[in-house]
């Protein structure tokens, strides 16, 4: 078998390998957003089965006052968004690792093709095959440039949704202690 044959081989099955690697990374998203969402529908359905016993039992006003001022639970939601968030940036963390390893080893075997291009060439073309290193070395350093900018702003957004989640369950739990407040200063000044 040629080398020709041998790296047109090689490079197929590296094209595989990383549909399947890709393919996978998809499929585990997917079915962990399933089982959020199976596990989300399972505690809303509780929640109503218990809200609803509840619900029968309310004998006045304020009882109805405080079980309505129970019913909204921000908390829930917001955890949901941030699971949610968390299996997404999962999924794109490991796109994006296997997207470098794979421009990695393009970069390499583009490198090894100049290099063996520079062997065989022939004698006064050594500029044209320093202008291709040169073009290489560029394109190189541009795509770190650019890998590097996309993993801090990764960075900067996930830092940012976590910010505001914190303020989100925060307010949340102002909101919750203060409608649980309500009921009682009702009942006081009464």
């Amino acid at each position: 078998m040629s080398a020709n044959s041998q790296t047109l081989l090689a490079s197929q099955k590296a094209v595989i390998d990383n549909f399947l690697a890709v393919q996978g990374t998809f499929f585990s998203g997917f079915e962990k957003l399933v089982d959020l969402n199976l596990k989300a529908t399972k505690a809303a359905l509780e929640d109503v089965a218990q809200k609803s016993q509840e619900a029968v039992e309310l004998k006045d006003a304020q009882e109805l006052l405080a079980f309505t001022s129970g019913l909204v639970r921000p908390e829930q939601a917001v955890s949901y968004g941030k699971d949610f968030y968390e299996i997404l940036a999962d999924v794109q963390g490991q796109l994006s690792k296997l997207a470098e390893t794979h421009l990695s080893e393009s970069q390499e075997r583009v490198s090894e093709a100049v290099e063996q291009f520079a062997r065989n060439a022939p004698t006064g073309s050594e500029g044209a095959v320093a202008l291709l290193k040169s073009s290489l070395a560029t394109a190189t350093n541009a795509y770190e440039s650019a890998a590097k900018a996309a993993r801090q702003a990764a960075s900067a957004a996930e830092s940012n949704f976590a910010a505001a989640t914190n303020a989100t369950l925060k307010a949340a739990a102002d909101v919750t202690k203060a409608t649980k407040a309500a009921p009682r200063a009702h009942r006081a000044a009464n």
